[in-house]
């Protein structure tokens, strides 16, 4: 809505019509008075209507919200140059071009300000009653006092104000004439006092005029006239150097810091703050100092206030972000429970809205892991855990496998350590033909306890039922080393023997063949075996030549590619 008003707002400065567009800028203000080019583009309309007081204070306003913005110095210089404050317009344009030497607006208007201050050194002095004796005004009043009345029945009076009415520069030939003076007091509203007789030999017009306002225009030997500084001027400098000081203070902050000197530190922070309240960074430096100290509730207290402080002042977001960053490392410098990293996380993603900087991201995903861990740490329970896996237990003897796994995997979050709630739920997961979590189940088991035999014959279980004999038997065998009795074991590696010995006679069926074939072909090894040049002149003298094959087989290199290739039902041997 702030660009539609906007648009609006140019098309109409575009068209001439300035009015409408002061007030399209204005409602465009209302709804975004941050936007630094509004007031830029009001003040140009105000000037353009000759409000120059008004184009004055958006021109301000504008540079406050961008300082470095050379159109702001452009609209503060035509202000004081429509004001005809020609040595601030000159101070506004020269301001501008330190910013961008090459804005040729900038330099067109430096040159018509200092032309207008040369003009004005030159010219001479307009007089200040000039005013006094224009319009019909002039004669309604004289006749309307009764101290004036009485001249105008004299023509020599009438005809001295028709003179000085035409040009008021000869109110100064007519100043010794004793009627001017009451004249000129009715028509300025100024109750002039007589003046006190001249010196001899000094009839000057001025002294006269000088008298009758109760100054005198003669020069004290030796006493020159105090000029007085200009107001903005002065301000800015003190400005600067003031916040030259803050900045000394923050070094000296920061050199006690590295030091680890922190009440020295604090102190020189506290300084710095106080001279400049603007700069939010010597707030956030002594945030840091806190954090170091452990004195979080101070620390958290500096963030908000840097934040609350950077957002009045529309301050740059990285600013804000490092407050909120810091609050949030002091934060989870407190937690107690899962719960206490909330806050702490909040403070994180807003800081990330204000600005996204990596480190800031990486505090937050260590917190949410944190937290994460810290939730598992409160729901840590083994007893509840047998509990729940029990509960399972009956579910699985009922084949209702869903509800079993509902009650194995909260098994698992009560005791996550435990082996028997991932065996129990891969035991479902393979029953209900979910072969991917049931492998991934058996190999968390195996991970957590290497000795649990369950694990392996979970895992082998899911192997054999993909036919992936030689997998099933190797993970059967590695279950034997650290069970050599288990039954269960032993049978699957006899299983998987007989599998791999049927494969070996050719006795599986052509559609078992066929399936078996397909998986073995995306094998990586049993790919490279087959592209090997040489592998497959070795298969052909296998197929054809029987003295070249006997030779093949007393390699062992050769004959162990040909077992895998047999293995895969790839080749058949009869």
């Amino acid at each position: 809505m702030a660009e539609e008003s906007k648009a609006k707002g140019n098309a109409s400065f575009s068209s001439g019509d300035f009015t409408s567009a002061i007030l399209h800028f204005t409602e465009a203000i209302n709804l975004s008075p941050t936007d630094h080019v509004l007031y830029s583009n009001r003040s140009a309309a105000h000037a353009s209507l000759h409000h120059y007081a008004d184009a004055l204070s958006d021109a301000n306003e504008t540079i406050k919200l961008k300082p470095y913005w050379p159109e702001g110095y452009s609209r503060l210089g035509a202000a004081h140059l429509g004001l005809n404050q020609f040595d601030l317009a000159v101070t506004a344009y020269k301001k501008g071009l330190d910013i961008d030497p090459t804005d040729e607006e900038l330099k067109s208007g430096l040159a018509d300000a200092e032309a207008s201050v040369s003009r004005s050194k030159s010219a001479p002095p307009p007089n200040p009653f000039g005013d006094a004796f224009k319009g019909p005004e002039m004669w309604s009043k004289l006749t309307a006092d009764p101290s004036t009345r009485a001249f105008l029945q004299q023509p020599d009076f009438v005809g001295m104000m028709q003179e000085i009415q035409k040009n008021p520069s000869n109110l100064n030939l007519y100043l010794k004439d004793q009627r001017v003076m009451p004249s000129l007091g009715v028509l300025s509203n100024v109750n002039f006092r007589p003046p006190p007789p001249n010196p001899p030999g000094d009839d000057s017009e001025s002294e006269v005029l000088h008298s009758y306002m109760g100054q005198s225009s003669r020069k004290v030997p030796g006493v020159k006239k105090k000029r007085e500084p200009e107001p903005l001027v002065t301000e800015e400098k003190e400005k600067k150097e003031r916040k030259e000081r803050a900045k000394k203070e923050n070094e000296l902050g920061n050199a006690a810091f590295t030091k680890k000197e922190f009440a020295v530190a604090i102190e020189h922070y506290c300084k710095a703050i106080e001279i400049d309240d603007e700069d939010i960074s010597y707030i956030t430096n002594r945030a840091a100092v806190y954090l170091e100290l452990g004195e979080y509730d101070e620390c958290i207290k500096d963030c908000d206030e840097a934040v609350g402080r950077g957002r009045e002042l529309s301050l740059d977001y990285k600013m804000v972000a490092k407050a909120l960053t810091r609050k949030g490392t002091a934060l989870t410098k407190m937690v107690n429970c899962s719960k206490d990293y909330e806050p702490a996380i909040e403070a994180f993603q807003k800081a990330l809205t204000e600005y996204r900087n990596s480190d800031t991201l990486e505090r937050l995903y260590k917190a949410e892991r944190a937290k994460k861990e810290w939730e598992q740490k409160e729901y840590f329970d083994p007893k509840i855990g047998d509990e729940e896996r029990e509960k399972g237990n009956d579910f699985f003897k009922e084949q209702k496998y869903p509800d079993a796994i509902l009650h194995y995997t909260e098994a698992i979050k009560r005791n996550p350590k435990d082996p028997k709630g991932y065996s129990n739920r891969a035991a479902c997961y393979i029953k209900l033909g979910a072969m991917a979590d049931g492998q991934k189940d058996a190999e968390k088991c195996i991970e957590i306890d290497p000795t649990f035999s369950e694990g392996y014959s979970r895992k082998a279980a899911v192997q054999f039922f993909l036919k992936e004999y030689q997998d099933a038997m190797k993970t059967y065998q590695q279950g034997l080393k650290h069970d050599p009795n288990n039954q269960e074991l032993l049978d699957g590696v006899s299983r998987c023997v007989q599998q791999i010995n049927n494969a070996n006679r050719g006795d599986l069926t052509p559609v078992e063949l066929k399936e078996r074939q397909a998986k073995a072909m995306q094998d990586p090894e049993i790919q490279n075996i087959l592209t090997d040049s040489v592998m497959r002149q070795v298969l052909t003298d296998v197929q054809e030549n029987s003295s070249a094959a006997q030779r093949h087989m007393q390699n062992p290199m050769v004959m162990n590619k040909i077992q895998k290739l047999i293995s895969a039902g790839i080749v058949q041997m009869k």
